[in-house]
């Protein structure tokens, strides 16, 4: 029923609470029924809705505030969960992060270790340095000392050589004997250091090709030649004691000549045969002009040596007999003999040995020079040496 016929009475606010005074409450206990009135009737009944209606909203309300209740310890719940992984996280981070001081602890402690170890093995770097360069300066200024006294034995030696060989190609005119001597006087200077006295060894090789020029090819066969000549002295025939007689008819003039010779005897002593008991003097003399050519060809003196030749020849025409075999043979090898003389004007020495003592004689007035390239080598070597 509807409220038309009660215009009056004030209609209530929705979602207002009804009157409690309006609201007739329950009876406590039944009583004798009465009969329905029309007008409180309709008024419980929009009562009784209303009142569904706020029971159900509260309803709704409570399950939606218990559903979000619910969600919230949910959500609690899960955050829990996410707290303790993050604390147990932040846990291992902890050690992690405590190993990790740790090892960096002792990477501060080895680095430590290593920077001093480093800076003991820089003092002992700079101390070996020292050490290094007080040991050069004294193996340069030994091997000066050593150069020099090396150098001035090996100059002594060769001034020595060269002299010699020149005393001795002008006493005795060997020359082999001088080459030689030019030979090991070269060895000797190319020992030298000292690379001033480098141009010195094409003076000495001059002299030495001169030498070895001047030396006659076939001297050893001459002298085996002439030494044969003599062994075959003894065997050559002397000229016969009578002259050999013609199978002419004897004229005037014969006949009074045969008569006066029985009286009166004249003869040439330089063309006469000599006795037989002069032979050995004349082989003797012969031979004594044989060994002075040989004496003149070991000194390389072509007067002495010509002159020789020439009295043994003269020696064999006078006084040995021409027509034999033998004596004819000691002429063809006198002739041979003297194409072999040493025609080459001598040899003039001594221009490398005037050159080697004006060396030394400028290299002694300029010890500063000497004693500049020692300096030199030892700041060279303190310049590529180890630095600090």
């Amino acid at each position: 029923m509807s409220n038309v016929d009660k215009p009056n009475e004030p209609a209530a606010p929705e979602g207002a609470r009804p009157d409690p005074i309006l609201v007739d409450p329950l009876p406590a206990r039944p009583g004798r029924p009465t009969a329905p009135r029309p007008a409180p009737a309709s008024r419980g009944g929009g009562s009784l809705a209303l009142a569904v209606l706020l029971a159900l909203i509260a309803v709704g309300a409570s399950g939606y505030i218990g559903w979000r209740q619910w969600q919230q310890e949910q959500g609690h719940a899960t955050d829990s969960q996410d707290v303790a992984s993050l604390q147990q996280r932040v846990a291992t981070l902890e050690t992690t992060l405590a190993g990790v001081n740790g090892e960096r602890g002792s990477l501060n402690q080895r680095l430590n270790d290593a920077a001093a170890v480093n800076r003991s093995l820089r003092e002992e770097l700079l101390g070996q340095a020292e050490r290094t360069r007080n040991l050069e300066d004294a193996v340069a200024k030994l091997a000066e000392k050593s150069l020099s006294g090396h150098d001035a034995m090996l100059l002594d030696e060769t001034e020595s050589l060269l002299r010699m060989a020149g005393e001795r190609y002008t006493l005795f005119h060997d020359a082999q004997g001088a080459a030689a001597a030019y030979a090991l006087a070269d060895q000797t200077l190319a020992a030298v250091n000292d690379g001033a006295f480098s141009g010195l060894r094409q003076s000495i090789g001059a002299e030495r090709e001169a030498l070895a020029k001047s030396q006659p090819a076939t001297q050893a066969s001459a002298l085996q030649q002439l030494t044969e000549l003599r062994g075959t002295l003894d065997s050559l025939p002397l000229k016969p004691l009578n002259p050999s007689t013609t199978t002419q008819t004897p004229d005037a003039w014969s006949r009074i000549g045969r008569a006066l010779a029985s009286v009166v005897s004249v003869q040439r002593d330089n063309g006469a045969p000599m006795a037989v008991a002069d032979a050995r003097f004349a082989r003797e003399l012969a031979a004594l002009d044989l060994a002075q050519a040989q004496a003149a060809l070991l000194a390389y003196d072509s007067k002495d040596y010509a002159a020789a030749l020439q009295r043994v020849d003269s020696s064999l025409s006078t006084q040995f007999d021409d027509t034999a075999p033998a004596v004819q043979q000691a002429h063809k090898t006198l002739a041979e003999l003297a194409t072999q003389l040493p025609t080459s004007a001598p040899v003039k020495l001594g221009a490398a040995l005037t050159e080697l003592r004006n060396l030394r004689t400028v290299h002694a007035l300029s010890p500063a020079a000497a004693n500049a390239a020692p300096a030199t080598a030892s700041s060279v070597v303190r310049a590529g040496g180890a630095r600090p």
